[in-house]
């Protein structure tokens, strides 16, 4: 029963959460000023258009509906599986979104673990040896990083690696005039392994942080200090009292970055050219395309709202006394 109530419960949560988010799209585009049709026809094209031209084209967009009427049309289709037409890629939405979806998804993917890996590395390393030459420069590295911008340091990426070095390709997913059924394994990993670096690399500020503090906190409690006395060394002593102990804020502070994560994805994808969820979203921004923005808010909400719950789950695993406070809750 508890366990049903705390599913129910979610799952009211997570379909407040699309309905709030959804509407916020909607509303959003309204109250844009970009005007969707000359956006994507082109001033050029729309000032020799006639007038019943422009009406028709003003009609396909929805220009003159009202946003509740616009808003719950779009919801109705919706409950019934259909996410709407992009008008900026001519194709339903759920093609678009699936089409992209795994570009972001393995983007994001090998980004959330590496850098929760090399984040929790350098932040016990730091914080086992706090003051020396290795816990300074780790600081300084993440400060340096949690203060620069995403898009600077993929440009930045991009300008040395990709163009002055040349070692990775400069965008894209696949080589440009290649088909997709010819690109191989290693081409594909080649374009993605740029983008994967830079998020990484920014990703690791926080967990790394906040992993050092709660490494100097363990490494200053009692029985760390006590089973020094009886002779473990350093290395013992993290192993044995310390990892266990950093297990938990490490996972549940990975698992909070994944909303940071897919906003970095945006920029990072936009810097690279790279066809995902996030350039998606700034082509739908740019032309007013509210379904396709709809449903890529929908999506990036849910894997924000799924990463937050296996948290929550994780958290629990490892840490009995949750389960014990859940059950009598």
């Amino acid at each position: 029963m508890v366990v049903g109530r705390v599913l129910v419960g979610a799952l009211l949560r997570f379909l407040l959460l699309l309905g709030a988010v959804s509407f916020l799209v909607f509303f959003l585009v309204s109250v844009s000023p970009v005007d969707p049709v000359s956006a994507n026809v082109g001033q050029a094209a729309l000032a020799g258009m006639s007038d019943a031209k422009r009406a028709a084209l003003d009609a396909h967009w929805g220009r003159d509906v009202p946003l509740i009427e616009r808003y719950l049309a779009w919801a109705a289709a919706l409950v019934q599986g259909d996410m709407g037409t992009s008008l900026r890629f001519n194709a339903p939405v759920s093609d678009v979104i699936a089409s992209r979806a795994v570009n972001s998804l393995l983007l994001m993917a090998i980004a959330w673990v590496a850098s929760g890996v090399l984040g929790f590395a350098l932040g016990v390393l730091a914080g086992v040896r706090r003051g020396s030459l290795l816990d300074r420069a780790v600081k300084a590295y993440c400060f340096v990083l949690a203060a620069s911008p995403t898009f600077w340091v993929a440009l930045l990426a991009l300008i040395v690696f990709g163009v002055q070095l040349g070692w990775f390709p400069i965008g894209f997913s696949q080589p440009i005039g290649k088909a997709a059924s010819d690109v191989t394994i290693f081409e594909a990993l080649h374009h993605l392994a740029l983008p994967a670096l830079v998020l990484s690399l920014v990703g690791v500020a926080n967990v790394a942080l906040h992993t050092r503090e709660k490494a100097i906190d363990v490494m200053r409690s009692p029985y760390v200090r006590f089973a020094r006395t009886r002779g473990l060394s350093e290395g013992q002593l993290v192993r044995r009292h310390g990892l266990r102990n950093l297990v938990l804020p490490a996972i549940t502070i990975q698992f909070a970055q994944v909303a940071e994560l897919f906003g970095g994805s945006v920029l990072v994808e936009q810097v690279f050219s790279y066809p995902g969820l996030g350039q998606a979203a700034v082509t739908a921004g740019i032309g007013g395309d509210a379904a396709l923005l709809a449903g890529i808010a929908l999506v990036s909400a849910a894997i924000v709202f799924g990463g937050n719950a296996v948290a929550n789950i994780l958290y629990g695993i490892v840490d009995p006394r949750m389960r014990r406070e859940g059950a009598h809750a």
